[in-house]
């Protein structure tokens, strides 16, 4: 309804039929003849244009942006301003059944930005192992309200206090299995931080908590956690485990040294207690961008051919 309304409003405003006015007592009409009939104000009559002009020559979007509420759809419309990132908040809106504070704190926390830049650091870890593509190298954990010189213990009691808001930020795919969770390995008893299962994956992912940086030894530990885990946890029904290194800080060189051997999947990321900073991700996603389009264009050139000179 709202799609047809707008289409019918922006042909009448493309062929200077309508201006601001007439949209006003439109808006005033609807209202008067459909008492008590909410969400035709003018400014919404309005915002039913623009959406309809910002799909009606995406046929994908369009079809995407039906499938989720109205008040999702304004939220995307507005805050996402190019139609990858609408696209993106679309599909995770109808997979996740977002409410619109969900969908505008994860928009608020630049997941679009976030995810792209993650995946293109990425790329080649998800492609020896796609069970990595579920997991991002960045995570913001503004919610647990805690100071910023803080303790492991209190970081992960913090976010087990904030369980519903740290499963938001990881995907509603994971599930809580434990804290502290114990493996019994020959005689010694180990503890995962935080253990989670995946319902897309169908694996448990081990959670290791560090509030440091990143430390190739953190690697072989949580590397013999999940060998514990496959070994006397798994199901047989289930997927190999996965592992995610969650630390305060880390250097990218390190992590693809510590990485490039490893055969178990696993990924290193870092946490942040505050929202990110808009303008400085999205200058770090466009050089991305830039950076794999240069490649891929020196990968294009042809080789000059060489010339013979004459004697």
């Amino acid at each position: 309804m709202y799609w047809e309304i707008g289409k019918y409003v922006s042909k009448k405003v493309k062929s200077n039929a309508w201006g601001k006015s007439v949209v006003n007592e439109f808006s005033d009409f609807i209202q008067k003849k459909y008492l008590g009939i909410k969400g035709f104000s003018a400014q919404n009559v309005w915002r039913m244009k623009q959406f309809y002009e910002a799909y009606k020559d995406n046929e994908k979007l369009s079809t995407l942006s039906r499938e989720i509420g109205w008040s999702n759809n304004i939220l995307i419309l507005v805050g996402a301003k190019t139609n990858e990132a609408r696209e993106f908040y679309l599909m995770l809106t109808a997979k996740n059944n977002y409410s619109a504070r969900e969908l505008e704190r994860q928009m608020d926390s630049m997941l679009f930005e976030r995810t792209m830049i993650s995946n293109k650091k990425n790329k080649s870890l998800v492609a020896k192992n796609n069970a990595l593509s579920v997991l991002r190298d960045n995570y913001t954990l503004e919610f647990l309200a805690i100071p910023s010189e803080h303790e492991e213990l209190e970081l992960r009691k913090a976010i087990v206090s904030n369980l519903k808001n740290f499963i938001l930020e990881f995907g509603k795919d994971f599930s809580f299995v434990g804290e502290e969770y114990k493996l019994q390995v020959g005689n010694t008893d180990f503890f995962i931080d935080l253990l989670f299962f995946n319902r897309e994956l169908s694996c448990l992912v081990a959670i290791e908590l560090k509030t440091g940086k990143f430390m190739p030894k953190h690697l072989g530990q949580l590397e013999f956690y999940l060998e514990a885990l496959d070994r006397d946890v798994k199901k047989p029904s289930e997927n190999p485990s996965v592992g995610l290194i969650l630390c305060a800080t880390k250097d990218d060189t390190v992590v693809e040294y510590a990485l490039n051997r490893s055969i178990s999947p696993t990924l290193v990321a870092d946490y942040k207690l505050h929202l990110p900073d808009k303008k400085i991700l999205e200058n770090k996603l466009r050089e991305l961008r830039e950076l794999a389009e240069g490649e891929s264009q020196k990968g294009k050139k042809k080789p000059k051919s060489l010339k013979i000179k004459k004697k």
